[in-house]
């Protein structure tokens, strides 16, 4: 993507040597080597002869004559109103490709038209308008102590929001001294991981399948992770005793990838497991937000929260860009924490966070939450009536929360096979197995049921309902079955009754 920058930029750097030759000639060269190293992209906007000329203290019209010069050459081009530019390098030309442009040479794939990867919010609907209101009035009220380094926590106004809303929305109990603002959930992850590994625990359990990257994450704080199975109630605790651990990092709300939640039963259970070791559980707050046919289950924080460390973030309620999560931890971890973000990094933007805390005290940001529910709602109900004709009844799980669903395959299938058919298609999915540990896919003997991992958030209804037509043509291109024109004329029927939007 070109850079559009205004008034022809900011200063170029061109270094002249006034005895070393005619200066005319020292400033085409350099231009020309910037250009042939991509140092100026394409079509990227030059300074002004005028300006040019001011900045390297020559005449206007030694640059004039060099504009002239490498516009006759070819390496720029200028048209009215558009001010001179550099000109797109021919790819066969002598242009060194910079690190940036590696990205084209890639293969030929067909880039994807739907898109089911998990965990991405519907990015059309991030509430701008708000969030500007938000960042304006953190600018108009910030005093000018405040625009310096922050508390090393956080800010205390967004800490204090943040405890407030957990203790309301998810019956969590926590206080803002014991909250430390993190940019976003895999740095709170770490932090909390290396202050575990600095009180003296060596092992983790990781549910499996689980949330990508966990286990490497692990592994980088010093930890020992250990996979623990998960089940149609949530992570088995029973197994998880048997690991010898002394932490657990899990998904209760709707577990990544399965999305079952945690029993009852087995929360219970768990933090008995906890007390019983001396143990910790880090409970990653994944999709809670989002409920659409039971009530909401609340945080196993306020469970015990002597036992449990909360991770939260604005990742899928707002949009992976606002950068901003936070750590819920028992006290005797806080200063770790802190210590953890001290050492590593100066925090997260004070504005943003002051913008975070007024608009979830405003309000603004559970009208959103209210708004998107409904949007996801209406998505998850063509994706269930998608599956249940393209695939039959009882095939697709986890739809009682979050944004995304397990689509389970008829046994046989090989989900690699159909994720690579369904690319060839435009469509784009992960396998079950894309979320297991490698060592415990390798050791298990009898491996699970295929299926597919469906994020729904960000795909428009008539996208699922193409997605999913592609990904029961993959099934069959394998297994060699039918089509079901009963299932389809069912499917046409449901989708009649909904409103679609064409992408």
């Amino acid at each position: 993507m070109t850079v559009e920058w205004a008034r022809g930029g900011p200063d170029l750097l061109v270094a002249l040597d006034r005895d070393a030759g005619p200066l005319g000639i020292q400033i085409q060269d350099q231009l020309r080597a910037a250009i042939r190293d991509r140092r100026l992209g394409a079509r990227e906007r030059l300074p002004s002869t005028r300006r040019l000329a001011e900045l390297l203290g020559v005449s206007r019209g030694t640059v004039v004559d060099v504009y002239q010069q490498l516009l006759a050459e070819g390496y720029i081009e200028a048209a009215a109103g558009s001010g001179t530019r550099v000109a797109a390098m021919p790819s066969g030309g002598p242009v060194r490709q910079a690190p940036g442009d590696l990205a084209a040479l890639s293969s030929p794939s067909r880039a994807a038209v739907v898109d089911f990867e998990y965990g991405i919010p519907d990015l059309g609907s991030v509430p701008l308008t708000d969030w500007t209101w938000a960042v304006s009035e953190a600018t108009r009220s910030l005093t000018t102590a405040e625009l310096g380094d922050e508390d090393p926590a956080g800010s205390r106004h967004l800490r204090e929001v943040v405890t407030a809303y957990h203790r309301r929305v998810r019956s969590g109990c926590a206080a803002a001294q014991d909250t430390v603002v993190v940019s976003g959930f895999r740095q709170g992850l770490a932090f909390a991981l290396a202050t575990l590994a600095q009180h003296g625990i060596q092992r983790i359990a990781l549910e499996d399948p689980g949330p990508r990257e966990h286990d490497v994450i692990a592994r980088r704080a010093g930890l020992d992770a250990v996979p623990v199975p998960v089940d149609d109630h949530g992570l088995d605790v029973g197994r998880l005793r048997e690991t010898g651990a002394r932490a657990v990092l899990l998904t209760p709300a709707h577990q990544c990838p399965t999305g079952v939640a945690l029993g009852p039963s087995r929360r219970r259970d768990l933090v008995a497991w906890a007390d019983e070791v001396d143990g910790v559980i880090i409970e990653d707050d994944y999709d809670a937000e989002f409920r659409y046919d039971r009530q909401p289950v609340g945080s196993l924080q306020g469970l015990n929260p002597a036992r449990v460390i909360a991770l939260g973030s604005v990742s899928k309620t707002l949009a992976p860009a606002i950068r901003l999560g936070w750590v819920l931890a028992p006290p005797r971890f806080v200063p770790g924490i802190v210590e953890e973000k001290r050492l590593s990094c100066r925090g997260a933007p004070g504005l943003d966070q002051e913008a975070l805390a007024l608009l979830m005290e405003s309000g603004r940001f559970d009208r959103h939450l209210r708004r998107v529910r409904e949007i996801y709602r209406a998505r998850r109900d063509v994706l269930a009536a998608e599956a249940e004709a393209a695939f039959g009844p009882g095939r697709l799980h986890g739809l009682a929360a979050g944004c995304h669903a397990l689509l389970r395959l008829p046994d046989g299938t090989s989900e690699r096979a159909v994720v690579a058919t369904a690319a060839t298609m435009g469509v784009r999915g992960n396998g079950l197995d894309h979320y297991r540990f490698a060592a415990a896919a390798e050791a298990e003997p009898a491996p699970r049921p295929p299926a597919l991992v469906l994020g729904f958030g960000n795909v428009s209804e008539h996208q699922i309902s193409r997605g999913i037509r592609a990904l029961a043509a993959a099934v069959r291109r394998q297994t060699h079955a039918p089509a079901g024109p009963t299932q389809r004329a069912e499917a046409q029927a449901a989708l009649k009754r909904r409103t679609t939007t064409p992408a």
